[in-house]
């Protein structure tokens, strides 16, 4: 069993060093490598990424630049990728102690298998209060979603599943991983959650990335209740419902603005409901909060 980790990469010169420390630092049951998938980083990530070469004999970095997006990038690097498994993990998350060793003797005995997020170590206190408790004791579930899913830098799974169902979909720019996992699911596997694997988990750090993030995930929410929710017409209670949340949060704006969590929460709130709203109106489908 040899394990291949496949870093997608753009312009994570800052974070991906204690990413590969970790790396360097984990107990590996079997034989491993690690390739990382350059998306068109113009920063210096190639001379951060040279001296682990000698710490890690069997890194490899890809040239992805040919089509943004973390799709692709995840994509290619498995295409050069020898492990029979593949652990995928994000450039600017750490993963802790025990994730190599806890997702690879889940692989031997699953296809699909999600580490556990923590956000205390590398968030402030105040994004870590707004934002953090996501996939912290279960897989994320949706309501309007089949299935339970996870975050793409937390996923590991064999290489002949991965290829099987097509890999990620290079079309969809965020919210790719929820794709993926309904897909995987879909086709009748099971994705296990691993708490032992324990993955360090990096948030925006400030209020306008947060406000774009929420954005881009509530309006990516609205294409998935499409493409895999229950839905009939277009169901006018859920635009009433998405216009009493906004002005229930609008109406505490004024509170939530006197501390820095408040604040936090408010950027992510107001992105999410503005993203909901344009996927809404691009998708032809009712406004969905995925949260």
């Amino acid at each position: 069993m040899k394990i291949s980790v496949i870093i997608p990469c753009l312009n994570a010169a800052d974070t991906i060093g204690e990413t590969l420390d970790a790396l360097v630092g984990q107990v590996w049951p079997t034989e491993w490598e690690v390739i990382i998938a350059d998306n068109g980083s113009t920063d210096a990530l190639g001379s951060v990424v040279e001296p682990f070469k000698t710490r890690i004999p069997s890194l490899k970095v890809v040239d992805a630049s040919a089509k943004r997006g973390a799709a692709y990038a995840r994509n290619l690097a498995v295409s050069a990728a020898s492990g029979e498994h593949l652990l995928f993990c994000d450039a600017d998350d750490v993963p802790g102690s025990g994730w190599a060793p806890a997702l690879a003797g889940s692989l031997r005995d699953h296809d699909f298998v999600a580490a556990r997020f923590e956000f205390e170590r590398l968030n402030p206190p105040s994004i870590a209060a707004a934002r953090g408790g996501t996939q912290v004791d279960a897989l994320q579930t949706c309501r309007f979603l089949p299935f339970p899913y996870a975050g793409a830098g937390s996923l590991g799974i064999s290489k002949r599943l991965h290829v099987g169902i097509g890999g990620f979909d290079e079309s969809i720019r965020i919210g790719e991983d929820t794709d993926y996992c309904m897909r995987i699911q879909l086709a009748g596997e099971t994705l296990v959650f691993v708490p032992d694997a324990l993955l360090h988990y990096r948030l925006r750090g400030t209020q306008s990335q947060m406000y774009r993030q929420g954005f881009r995930y509530a309006e990516n929410a609205v294409y998935l209740y499409k493409k895999y929710g229950e839905r009939s017409s277009w169901e006018l209670w859920r635009w009433r419902a998405h216009g009493r949340s906004l002005g229930t949060l609008l109406g505490k704006a004024l509170e939530l603005i006197r501390t820095p969590e408040g604040k936090a929460i408010l950027a992510w709130r107001l992105g999410v409901h503005t993203g909901a709203f344009v996927g809404a109106l691009r998708f032809g489908t009712p406004p969905v909060m995925a949260e």
